[in-house]
């Protein structure tokens, strides 16, 4: 049916006039909020207690992470007698899994594996490494009467840190108890080209007591390697740090 143009319009008006308004729902600003760091001072030294108990709560990382002690020590490193090596079986051990190499005779080859060798051999392993330049381990353990043999690839194993030393105690004719002592936590260490030693004390989720321990056992060993000739400050500075997180000074 016909039906005037004002007419239409009018209705038209009407029915958008009885249209609801929409709704316009404003969005609450949510304002995210971190915990504040534990609060140390970067200058001040710690008691061992207090530094570990920092090192804890100042760990971001989501893994168990590593806590490490860092030694400043006052040796003269262009002289020989003055480096610093040290063989140290930690109470607590360091939380870590390490593979280890065994260079024996075949006679010594069943009681390494069964002290937990990963990888044992004597002059046919010796002679795989030279050909590969494969080192799929973290420490090395061998019999005196293998060093010898270790000469052909003492250049790949020195440039990479695995070198076996009667100094660390990784050169033995008991090389099943070296491989166990390893296993249970012990730690070889010697002082860099800064003269600095850097070593894991364990990991975050030990309990505190247990770090603790493993530090003053630690402590003690570094004390006891001072070379007789080093003079002046011996222990210059000790630092205890997670990893990636703030280094924390040890009042020694």
């Amino acid at each position: 049916m016909w039906e005037p143009s004002e007419m239409r319009g009018a209705r038209t008006t009407k029915i958008m006039s009885e249209k609801k308004p929409k709704k316009i729902v404003e969005k609450k600003a949510t304002v995210e909020t971190k915990k504040p760091d534990a609060p140390f001072d970067k200058a001040k030294a710690y008691s061992i207690a207090e530094a570990i108990d920092l090192t804890k709560k100042l760990s971001k990382t989501k893994f168990d992470a590593s806590v490490e002690v860092h030694f400043k020590l006052g040796i003269d490193i262009k002289k020989g007698e003055q480096q610093v090596r040290v063989a140290v079986p930690l109470p607590h051990g360091t939380g870590k899994t390490i593979k280890i190499a065994a260079f024996v005779t075949t006679a010594k080859e069943k009681e390494v594996r069964e002290a937990g060798a990963d990888i044992v051999g004597g002059e046919e392993l010796i002679a795989e490494i030279k050909k590969t330049e494969k080192t799929d381990f973290q420490v090395a353990v061998a019999e005196p009467i293998m060093m010898k043999n270790l000469g052909q690839i003492a250049k790949i194993l020195g440039t990479r840190g695995l070198m076996p030393s009667p100094k660390n105690d990784t050169v033995t004719p008991d090389p099943a108890k070296a491989v166990k002592e390893l296993k249970k936590g012990k730690v070889s260490l010697k002082n860099d080209d800064t003269g600095n030693v850097h070593v894991a004390i364990g990991k975050i989720s030990f309990e505190s007591p247990k770090l603790i321990q493993n530090f003053e056992v630690l402590l003690e060993a570094i004390r006891k390697a001072k070379p007789p000739t080093s003079k002046g400050i011996y222990l210059k500075n000790i630092t205890i740090c997670s990893t990636m997180g703030p280094g924390i000074k040890i009042a020694i």
